[in-house]
């Protein structure tokens, strides 16, 4: 089921649809502009539509994408926020804070008691950052087969009392 704010629905979706590979082509090429291969942890189009994982996009009311987010399953009550994008036409909506509200509660419903993510420590994540931030998020050290990586950020929710 999806959630309406505003102008924008957020519902389950498929990656290979093709105005969302040209969005995740778009935050790909994005993270490599601004990180070491080796540091670039984004998930292609088939990875996010693998099992234990749920896809969501962010729509206005005519079908435009606005952006995106996954939830990957880490373990019983673990999951991983991935390939969080707002398209560039779409930022500063409030589609990345709808999206990411939207994953939380999804996360809370699962009975997943901690939400994870990584992402990059350089000048162009510092929005991402901060909204994460604000969401109350705290830094953490690296999780399941991530290592410390000076181009990584890691951060941790924990959802006791999330909703």
């Amino acid at each position: 089921m999806g959630s309406t704010t505003t102008d924008v629905t957020i519902d389950t979706d498929d990656p290979t649809r093709p105005d969302v590979l040209a969005l995740l082509g778009e935050h790909l090429a994005d993270m490599h502009a601004t990180s070491p291969a080796e540091s670039v942890h984004a998930l292609d189009p088939t990875a996010l539509a693998a099992p234990g994982i749920t896809f969501w996009t962010a729509r206005a009311a005519d079908g435009t994408l606005l952006g995106c987010a996954a939830l990957k399953q880490l373990g019983p009550t673990d999951g991983e926020l991935k390939s969080m994008r707002s398209a560039t036409a779409a930022r500063g909506r409030g589609v990345g804070s709808a999206l990411l509200a939207h994953v939380l509660d999804a996360a809370a419903e699962r009975g997943l008691r901690t939400v994870h993510l990584e992402t990059g420590t350089q000048e162009y994540f510092a929005p991402a950052r901060r909204l994460y931030e604000r969401a109350g998020f705290v830094a953490c050290p690296p999780f399941a087969d991530y290592a410390l990586d000076p181009h990584s950020a890691f951060y941790r929710l924990t959802l006791d009392g999330h909703r």
